[in-house]
C-alpha cells in the first residue's frame, strides 16, 4: 500500500506538467495576405506548442467556401536560455470558392482551437490575351494613376508561370529616375487559376515616392527564367526565358496651392500624433526629470520623411532632446511611417507651468484637403522639493536656491557692520587673512585640496555621478553659490550644462568631463577658496 501511494505521488509533476503546457498551448492561425484577387490561392499557416498532439487540424470546416490544394507540416526545434520547445505548423493552400468577405473558419486541435480570419477577395479581370497563354509572363500595375509629388504610389509587379522554373531565375533591382522606392517586405509566391490553368505567381511590391512633378515613366521590368525540362537527363538544363512588362506611366501632382508655405509636405493617407510621459507629471517636483515622447504615425509615408515635432522650449524647464526612434511598417496599402520625438524636462521653478500644444499640417491624400493634427495644450503643476530648498545641486538655476528675503537683510546689515569697524578690528581681520597655518589647523572637513583632486579625479574618469558629487563638496567651500559662478562665468555655465544633459537623458550620453575641469580651473582667483598650501604640503614662504 505505502510502495503504491509513493509511485502515485512521483506521477504527479509529470500529470501538472502536461495539464500546464495544454493550458498554456494555443492552435494560432495567420495567413500570408488578407486581400486578393479570384482565381488566387492564399496559404493559411496554423501554428501550436503544445507537444502532447500528434494529430492534424479538421478542415472540415474550410470545405464549403475553399478548395484545399495542399497542406505540408513543419516541425522545429526552438533553443532559449537553455530551455528547449518544440514548434509544430501546418502550412494549407487554400482556393476562396467565391468573392467578396470570405471567412477562414475556426479549427481545431485536440482541445485548442484557432481564431475565425476573414480575406477580401476581389474579382479579378478574366479576358484573355495573348501573354496570358505564355508559359511565363510579368504584369505590373499601380495602385493609382495619378499621385501628388512625394507621396506614395504602390506597384506591383507579379511573374505567372505555368510550367516549372530553376530557384536562378531573376528580376534585377527597380529602379526608377527621380522617384525614391522602398520594397513592401519579401516576395510572396502563390498559385492562380487563369482560363483553367494554374499558374504558379510570384508577387513583389514597391512604394514608389516620385520627387518632381510632371509626367513619371516606370520603366519596363525585365525577368530572366530558365525552364525545367523534364525528359533532360542534364541537370539544371532547359530553355532559357526573357519576359518583360510593359512600360507604366504615373502622373505627378504638384504640391496644392492650399498648402502653407513655411510647413513641411506631407501627403498621407492618414495621419496620428499621440504623447507620453515617464514619468506621469501629476506629482512633479523641482528639479525632477520627466520623459515627454511626442510619437507622430502616417500612412502612405516613410519615417524618414517625418519632420521633427516641435521642440518643448518653455521658461521654467531645461529640455535635454534625446535621439529620435524612426520606424516602417509594411500594410496591405503600402507603409506605416512613425517618428518618436523623446526629451528630458527638468522644472527649475515651481508654479505652473504652460505647455503649449502641438499641431502637425498634413494634406489628406484620401479626401484630397489640408487638415491639421494637434494635441491640447496643458499645464504642469510643479511643487517644492523639500531636497533642493536647503542644498541646491549643482548647474540648477538660482531660484532653486532662494535664499529668505530676512536672512538677505541681515546679511547685508552684517556687511555694513562689518565696513564700519574700528581700524583696530580692520587691523586683526587682516592679520588673521594671512594666517593659514591656524585655518588648517581649525578645519574639520576635507580639506580644499583634497576636494579639489576628487573632482579632478572624477572629470578626468568621465564619471557623471562622481563628478556631480565632488562637485558638490567642492562648491560648499566656496564664497558664492555655484550657481552664482555659472551666472558670472560662460564656460562654466556651458560646462554644467553638459553634465547635466548626461545625468537627465534617458538613454545617456558620452560625456567627456575635460570641458568642465578646465571651466573649473579658468574661474578667476578672486572667487575660489584655494588651499594655501601648494603641492609640496607646505605654506608659502613669500606670501602675497
Amino acid at each position: 500500500m505505502t510502495r503504491f501511494t509513493l509511485s502515485r505521488f512521483a506521477l504527479l509533476p509529470a500529470l501538472l506538467l502536461c495539464t500546464a503546457q495544454a493550458q498554456a498551448a494555443e492552435l494560432v492561425a495567420s495567413v500570408d495576405r488578407s486581400r486578393l484577387n479570384s482565381g488566387e490561392t492564399v496559404e493559411l499557416t496554423l501554428e501550436t506548442t503544445d507537444v502532447t498532439q500528434f494529430g492534424k487540424p479538421d478542415l472540415t470546416p474550410l470545405e464549403p467556401l475553399f478548395e484545399v490544394r495542399g497542406t505540408r507540416q513543419v516541425n522545429q526545434l526552438n533553443t532559449l536560455n537553455g530551455d528547449n520547445g518544440a514548434t509544430t505548423r501546418w502550412i494549407i493552400t487554400l482556393l476562396p470558392r467565391q468573392t467578396g468577405s470570405v471567412e477562414i473558419a475556426s479549427l481545431q486541435l485536440g482541445e485548442a482551437q484557432s481564431q475565425p480570419i476573414t480575406l477580401q477577395v476581389v474579382q479579378s479581370d478574366t479576358r484573355d490575351s495573348s501573354h496570358q497563354r505564355a508559359p511565363v509572363f510579368i504584369d505590373a500595375s499601380l495602385d493609382q494613376n495619378s499621385v501628388y509629388v512625394q507621396a506614395q504610389a504602390i506597384l506591383t509587379l507579379r511573374i505567372y508561370h505555368s510550367v516549372s522554373l530553376y530557384d536562378d531565375s531573376s528580376l534585377p533591382p527597380l529602379q526608377i529616375a527621380d522617384a525614391r522606392i522602398e520594397q513592401l517586405g519579401e516576395s510572396r509566391t502563390y498559385e492562380k487559376d487563369i482560363n483553367g490553368l494554374r499558374h504558379g505567381v510570384i508577387e513583389m511590391r514597391y512604394a514608389i515616392y516620385p520627387q518632381h512633378s510632371g509626367e513619371l515613366i516606370i520603366p519596363a521590368q525585365i525577368f530572366n527564367a530558365a525552364l525545367v525540362d523534364a525528359t533532360s537527363q542534364v541537370p539544371k538544363s532547359g530553355k532559357l526565358m526573357r519576359v518583360s512588362s510593359s512600360e507604366i506611366m504615373l502622373t505627378v501632382k504638384a504640391k496644392p496651392s492650399a498648402y502653407p508655405v513655411n510647413v513641411p509636405w506631407l501627403p498621407a493617407r492618414s495621419l496620428s500624433l499621440s504623447e507620453s510621459w515617464n514619468p506621469q507629471p501629476d506629482h512633479a517636483q523641482v528639479g525632477d526629470s520627466l520623459t515627454r515622447s511626442l510619437i507622430v504615425k502616417a500612412e502612405g509615408l516613410a519615417s524618414s520623411q517625418l519632420p521633427p515635432l516641435p521642440a518643448t522650449d518653455v521658461n521654467g524647464l531645461r529640455r535635454y532632446p534625446d535621439q529620435p526612434v524612426l520606424g516602417n511598417q509594411n500594410s496591405e496599402r503600402g507603409l506605416i511611417g512613425s517618428r518618436e520625438d523623446r526629451e528630458a524636462l527638468v522644472p527649475t521653478r515651481s508654479g505652473a507651468i504652460e505647455l503649449p500644444g502641438v499641431e502637425v499640417t498634413w494634406w489628406n491624400t484620401l479626401e484630397d484637403h489640408l487638415e491639421h493634427s494637434s494635441l491640447p495644450a496643458q499645464t504642469l503643476h510643479v511643487s517644492n522639493n523639500p531636497n533642493l530648498m536647503v542644498d541646491a545641486p549643482a548647474g540648477t538655476s538660482p531660484v532653486i536656491s532662494a535664499v529668505d528675503s530676512q536672512t538677505l537683510w541681515r546679511w547685508k546689515l552684517s556687511t555694513l557692520i562689518l565696513a564700519c569697524s574700528t581700524v583696530l578690528g580692520f587691523g586683526l581681520w587682516w592679520r588673521a587673512r594671512w594666517q593659514p597655518a591656524v585655518l588648517r589647523v581649525a578645519q574639520t572637513g576635507p580639506s580644499p585640496r583634497s576636494v579639489l583632486d576628487d573632482l579632478k579625479r572624477a572629470c578626468q574618469a568621465n564619471d557623471t555621478h562622481a563628478t556631480r558629487q565632488a562637485l558638490d563638496a567642492w562648491a560648499r567651500q566656496q564664497p558664492e553659490t555655484l550657481a552664482d559662478m555659472a551666472a558670472r562665468f560662460v564656460p562654466l555655465s556651458d560646462a554644467l550644462d553638459g553634465l547635466n544633459g548626461a545625468l537627465y537623458s534617458e538613454t545617456g550620453q558620452h560625456w567627456q568631463g575635460e570641458e568642465l575641469w578646465r571651466a573649473i580651473r579658468a574661474i578667476p582667483i578672486a572667487d575660489r577658496v584655494h588651499d594655501p598650501v601648494g603641492d609640496s604640503g607646505l605654506p608659502p614662504l613669500y606670501p602675497k
